[in-house]
């Protein structure tokens, strides 16, 4: 007997991608959003198509995704987000791991990333995987501000298929996740009391270009491969950058 499963998903001005994320999961039993007050049509449209949605201020990512684990009605759990396609060869594999007998309390999945609407295949995309079916009862998300992961305390599985992560939208937009990104790890190096230093500044940044678009071959996806490199090693100059700016605040 198939278990009853819970989608969940955190939002924010995501009305491109509420109908096609929701019919994705028509599988699901019940979706929530966790809202961060979306100034779109996300909200709306998440509504008509029996969409449950709270709408709660964003604070950081393992608050925000430990609260929607709190709503949830049902042990299973499905936790994709919007910009991540669901295929039926997906779906399908869901459903039987959930419904078969077995000790796993938690499943990766493994993600391709496309970036400008192209597969991203190097520059270490291609190993990207996370947990993103779970039940409720044996997992949490970590406590990190940023990056946050899920804390499995039982055995781990890794499914077959594939979700499509189409993380892109603009160039903007997508610079705008990224300095989300880089202020989060700015405040979590923070609260360690972590201070920048020129290694920081210069070396990192440096180093993480080199890491992803030469030794991790980042430079076989072309032109993509270039400017992934570079915008997440400018993203890593602008933490270090921000966490400088947090201790002059209070100097």
């Amino acid at each position: 007997m198939k278990p009853k499963i819970t989608a969940l998903a955190i939002t924010l001005n995501e009305e491109q991608n509420v109908k096609r994320y929701v019919q994705s999961l028509s599988f699901a039993d019940e979706i929530i959003f966790i809202d961060s007050n979306s100034t779109d049509a996300t909200v709306a449209l998440a509504k008509e198509l029996g969409v449950t949605v709270i709408q709660r201020p964003f604070d950081d990512f393992s608050t925000q995704r430990n609260f929607a684990i709190q709503q949830a009605k049902n042990d299973w759990i499905v936790f994709f987000d919007l910009d991540e396609h669901i295929t039926p060869e997906l779906e399908k594999e869901i459903i039987s791991v959930t419904t078969s007998p077995s000790n796993f309390i938690a499943f990766y999945v493994k993600i391709n990333f496309y970036f400008f609407q192209k597969k991203i295949k190097f520059g270490g995309w291609q190993t990207d995987k996370a947990i993103r079916v779970f039940n409720k009862n044996n997992c949490s998300y970590n406590g990190n501000l940023i990056d946050e992961t899920i804390t499995a305390n039982g055995k781990t599985g890794i499914l077959k298929n594939r979700v499509d992560h189409y993380s892109y939208k603009s160039f903007d937009h997508y610079n705008n996740k990224l300095n989300l990104q880089s202020q989060l790890q700015a405040k979590s190096l923070y609260l360690k009391n972590k201070r920048p230093n020129l290694y920081h500044f210069f070396i990192r940044p440096y180093f993480h270009f080199w890491w992803q678009y030469a030794c991790r071959l980042g430079f076989l996806d072309g032109k993509e491969g270039f400017v992934l490199a570079y915008l997440h090693s400018f993203a890593v100059f602008k933490r270090y950058l921000q966490l400088w700016m947090m201790y002059r605040k209070v100097e």
